[in-house]
């Protein structure tokens, strides 16, 4: 019955959780919906995430010809890419577990983040933002292969992975852009980042044992 899913279920629920944790933690993408909203305000830093969820669009298309190619002419070489991608996330989540029991720092830098043009479309700028974002290179490198079933059609599977990854992107990175400054204020505090790190350690530990279940 599980086997006539489109996705394999356990695989999927595991993709929710990373996804989850990765789509709220701040990053590129978050601090210029962060900065937009606070220099253009909330309709163009909503802009700013249509745009940049067109770009992550386009990297779903390029990775499901890419990793439908991978997994029908070398299926023992996607196997190894899988691991690998568990072994990465595992290592997030002990990151993560090593980084709450440091010292705390301070917020994510606001001027940190990707310059906001005034005068160019922040639909524009989101999806160039989100096209050139390293997080969003490692997470179809690493992250998202162990997910796949080589055993199951690829385009469902993508299909499926996409509309989960993009709807929790849009709806962080709304949060983000519509909450500004109060966003940054809570990431600062000590109490809130030490328990966020915990959080994200035990989910991405635990979503890294699933993913080995499942090989």
């Amino acid at each position: 019955m599980l086997s006539s899913l489109p996705v394999d279920p356990h695989l999927y629920v595991a993709f929710l959780g990373v996804m989850a944790v990765l789509a709220v933690t701040p990053g590129p993408a978050n601090l210029f919906a962060v900065a937009t909203g606070m220099e253009r305000g909330r309709g163009q830093a909503l802009l700013g995430v249509v745009g940049m969820n067109l770009a992550t669009l386009v990297w779903f298309v390029a990775a499901a010809l890419g990793l439908g190619a991978l997994v029908l002419a070398f299926p023992q070489v996607f196997r190894i890419v899988a691991w690998v991608g568990a072994a990465y996330v595992a290592w997030l989540g002990i990151k993560s577990l090593i980084a709450a029991f440091r010292p705390r720092g301070t917020a994510p830098d606001i001027a940190a983040a990707p310059v906001v043009h005034r005068r160019r479309s922040a639909l524009i700028d989101g999806f160039m933002v989100q096209f050139a974002n390293p997080k969003v290179v490692l997470f179809f490198s690493a992250v998202l292969p162990p997910f796949l079933d080589a055993a199951r059609p690829m385009a469902p599977q993508m299909a499926l992975f996409a509309l989960a990854g993009i709807g929790m992107d849009a709806l962080s990175m709304s949060a983000y852009g519509l909450g500004g400054a109060a966003m940054a204020r809570a990431m600062s505090r000590p109490g809130f980042q030490r328990g966020f790190s915990l959080v994200v350690g035990g989910l991405l530990l635990l979503a890294s044992v699933l993913i080995v279940s499942r090989l």
